[in-house]
């Protein structure tokens, strides 16, 4: 699982194992040990009807609403998306995608990932 934050938005990107575990068991977390602390950082499912995030005790979750996971491993959905209204009046975008390979070269391990539906297209 790879999160991305900037300024007000976070989207999490789920390989396909992920994906499968996460539609299976409710959840999955995932953490980053810095020096002085853990950050934690996962997906669950929710009664909900749109995402949500919380971040508390140095912990970020995106609540998923059930209705959405329940055949999201099978079908051919990459993701959901949702603009939350904050207090302040602003919005904070939130996603939530399968990760699909990369096309350009990168270093990063792809053997877990979704084909990229524009592989071969030039």
């Amino acid at each position: 699982m790879k999160i991305r934050i900037k300024e007000n938005s976070v989207r999490f990107r789920l390989t396909p194992t992920e994906v499968k575990k996460f539609c299976e068991e409710g959840q999955i977390k995932k953490t980053t040990q810095f020096n002085t602390t853990t950050f934690v950082y996962g997906v669950k499912q929710k009664q909900i009807e749109k995402l949500q995030v919380d971040f508390n005790d140095n912990t970020i979750t995106l609540n998923v609403p059930e209705s959405f996971v329940n055949d999201w491993y099978d079908n051919d959905v990459v993701g959901l998306e949702h603009y939350e209204n904050l207090s302040n009046g602003d919005k904070f975008f939130l996603l939530l995608e399968k990760d699909f390979a990369c096309l350009d070269n990168t270093h990063e391990d792809q053997s877990d990932k979704y084909p990229n539906p524009k592989a071969g297209k030039c």
